[in-house]
């Protein structure tokens, strides 16, 4: 049986979906990071405090997302849930098209794996499995669980993935807003059928997409060219879609982040990346954070807090 008073401390890193034309497909982990601290209790409380982005919206009872996923991954399993204290600091902007949903199933599926070390083994496909039945898709949950860009897909075992190593001149840059987008209403925007040169066109950019992030920098423009969703959820995002044309036209591959509405700029090395922010700023009327990040090669990690640390 898990070992009750055992401490688990996770961290998990935000992620962008699609980059373009990799629909439901394609993602990346980002160098900002969800950390979590999981005590297991011998009583059935449930203690939850929420620090960070959007803590004011997280629930604090059975139905926050974390609790939910560590108690389907004890469901799973055939264990109990113990009482819970949770500590969690969000460092992923919530609503923003940044994988934060996947980032909550990822940090509790893993919190859940190290309570019930020594008690069950967990594989990698298990972890994806269960952040997947959880989050519905793999794109996100995969690179946040395992880092890096990751290709995921569902076959006759269930959600896979690939994980790749991106090139080093490539230069993550997120433009964040103040507003949120729904990925519920984002997906609904899209029709149910598109044009077989529509399709074929994304095909051709998706394969040229895993080239130019893993050797050839210098294709990203042409690579991250989508027909398939971006401009069907534009009238949802004018903001965004105007600043990724004008990125675009000015040479820079940029991109809706996920579902929206941030912004994601795949820069070529770091003098374009400023480059690319000083025309975001030049070109827009509204606030937009700017996060100069890396790609995180790690993924999510959990450890188990040594008795009497802090």
């Amino acid at each position: 049986m898990p070992e009750l008073g055992r401490t688990i401390q996770v961290q998990v890193p935000a992620t962008s979906a699609n980059l373009g034309p990799g629909f439901d497909t394609l993602g990346l982990a980002l160098s900002v990071y969800d950390e979590l601290t999981v005590t297991a209790l011998d009583s059935d409380e449930l203690d939850i405090e929420v620090t960070g982005t959007g803590a004011d919206e997280i629930a604090r009872d059975e139905s926050n997302l974390i609790v939910r996923s560590i108690d389907h991954v004890y469901t799973d399993v055939g264990r109990e849930m113990p009482g819970l204290r949770l500590i969690a600091h969000n460092g992923v902007p919530h609503g923003r098209g940044l994988g934060s949903s996947g980032a909550a199933v990822a940090a509790g599926v893993l919190a859940a794996k190290g309570l019930l070390e020594g008690d069950v083994d967990f594989t990698d496909a298990d972890l994806l499995r269960l952040a997947t039945e959880l989050e519905g898709h793999p794109d996100n949950v995969a690179p946040a669980l395992f880092g890096g860009l990751t290709i995921a897909w569902t076959g006759e075992r269930g959600p896979q993935h690939k994980k790749l190593i991106v090139h080093r001149g490539v230069a993550p840059l997120v433009l964040v807003p103040e507003h949120t987008m729904s990925t519920t209403l984002a997906r609904s925007l899209q029709p149910p059928q598109v044009s077989r040169e529509d399709a074929v066109f994304n095909v051709s950019r998706s394969a040229l997409l895993i080239a130019a992030l893993t050797q050839s920098p210098e294709l990203l423009l042409d690579a991250t060219a989508d027909r398939l969703h971006q401009d069907y959820r534009a009238e949802a995002m004018p903001e965004t879609h105007r600043l990724v044309q004008a990125l675009r036209q000015a040479g820079f591959a940029a991109v809706v982040s996920g579902a929206g509405p941030s912004v994601l700029v795949l820069a070529d090395g770091p003098g374009s990346r400023l480059d690319a922010l000083a025309l975001a700023e030049s070109v827009t009327d509204t606030p937009w954070e700017a996060l100069m990040l890396a790609v995180d090669v790690r993924g999510g990690t959990v450890r188990t807090r040594a008795e009497g640390s802090t």
